[in-house]
Parts: C-alpha cells; sequence; structure tokens
C-alpha cells in the first residue's frame, strides 16, 4: 500500500481503490515513469465544471460577463497553486533529482499542474460528487473573497489605456531564463509615449499579467 498525503484521504469518502493512481497524480516529468500529465488535462475540465456550476448556483441573477471574471480567477494557475500550498502540496510532489535541487516543486506552474492532476484523480476514484466537495472546500476562501467580480489586470490595463486614449498596450518576451523544467519568462508591457512595465512570471501568461498589474499601478 503506497502512503499517501492526508488530504488525499480526506477528500474520498472511502479508501482508494488504486492508489497508484494518486502516486502518478503526484509524479513530475523530471521523475521518471508515468507523470501527471494526462490526469491534469483531466482535472482540469473538472475544475471547470465544478466552478461554473457553483458560480451558477452562487450568483443566480449576475450577468455572464462578470461571472465569467469570477470564473477565470478562481481557475488560474496562481489561484490552483496556492490551494497545493494550503494543503502542504510542494513537499509530496515526487521530483527528479535536478528538479528538486532547483525547487521546481515551489513554482505556480508544477504546484497548479499537480492540484489539477489530483483533482483529476479524485474523480476518477469517487466521482464528481467527491470532486465537487473538494473543490467546494478549499476554493471557498477564494471565492467568499470577492466581494466583486475581479477584473483581470490585461483588461483593467485595456480599459484604462481605452478611457485615457493611450492607445493600445503592446506585450513583448523580454528572455526566457532558469532550466528547462522550471523556466521562467520576464515581459515588458508599453502603451508608446506613456509608460512601460515589467515583470517576471512562471509562464509567459503569468508575466503579462504581473507586468499589467504593474502598469495599471503606475497610471492610477
Amino acid at each position: 500500500m503506497i502512503d499517501l498525503p492526508p488530504f488525499i484521504a480526506e477528500a474520498l469518502t472511502l479508501p482508494p481503490k488504486d492508489s497508484k493512481l494518486f502516486q502518478r497524480a503526484l509524479t513530475h516529468g523530471s521523475h521518471g515513469g508515468e507523470t501527471y500529465e494526462r490526469l491534469e488535462f483531466l482535472g482540469d475540465r473538472v475544475l471547470g465544471l465544478v466552478v461554473a456550476n457553483w458560480l451558477y448556483e452562487r450568483f443566480p441573477t449576475e450577468p455572464e460577463g462578470k461571472m465569467s471574471r469570477r470564473y477565470n480567477a478562481l481557475v488560474a494557475r496562481e489561484t490552483c497553486a496556492e490551494v497545493g500550498r494550503a494543503i502542504d502540496l510542494p513537499r509530496h510532489i515526487r521530483l527528479g533529482k535536478q528538479a528538486r535541487e532547483d525547487q521546481a516543486n515551489l513554482s505556480d506552474n508544477v504546484v497548479g499542474d499537480v492540484v489539477e492532476a489530483l483533482l483529476g484523480a479524485i474523480f476518477l476514484e469517487g466521482g464528481l460528487e467527491c470532486a465537487d466537495a473538494f473543490v467546494r472546500s478549499h476554493w471557498s476562501p477564494f471565492l467568499d473573497g470577492q466581494l466583486r467580480a475581479p477584473v483581470h489586470p490585461k483588461s483593467d490595463l485595456q480599459e484604462r489605456a481605452a478611457e485615457k486614449k493611450l492607445g493600445v498596450p503592446l506585450y513583448e518576451l523580454v528572455t526566457r531564463f532558469g532550466p528547462h523544467h522550471a523556466p521562467r519568462f520576464r515581459v515588458k508591457v508599453s502603451l508608446p509615449r506613456h509608460g512601460e512595465a515589467e515583470a517576471e512570471g512562471d509562464s509567459k501568461q503569468e508575466a503579462e499579467t504581473a507586468a499589467a498589474a504593474a502598469l495599471v499601478e503606475k497610471l492610477k
């Protein structure tokens, strides 16, 4: 019997029939053997369905646009990574020696991916009911904190730029660095003749979001 992290037992009503399924969900590509990638694919879709249904129930009169903004914030890689850290997931991720030394288990990309993979495994073992309960339990602090539908920094920047007639924000990849299994990206966003900002992230999208947020602060 494989020793599994406590949060897996808490998510299931019965002991898992296939404990190797959860071992696979915790296994990064650098480790060798079967990895979490297929389970991540499944878990991403399960998360989307559960969150969409939850928002539909929770905000019965809210228009689609506002629900979409809430949805995007809840399923974002950064949110998944925060959930993973809250359940002490990083120390359970199975990595190869070099990836462990590079602390790949601390990156938003890896932690977020493994959270989705675990959700896929929970769905296969316990069905949608177990997956739904897991998401509502661990994502509730993020939804409860949304006093209003959040505006994504890139959308916020674009709206502010249009309102002030500053042109269209331009995003440029400055550099990609770090090991292959845990790359970092630095991106610059600029409004010609009206300012620019740079930021880093575990993905190009994350870096663009951070850069947009930084430029929004400059424009306030």
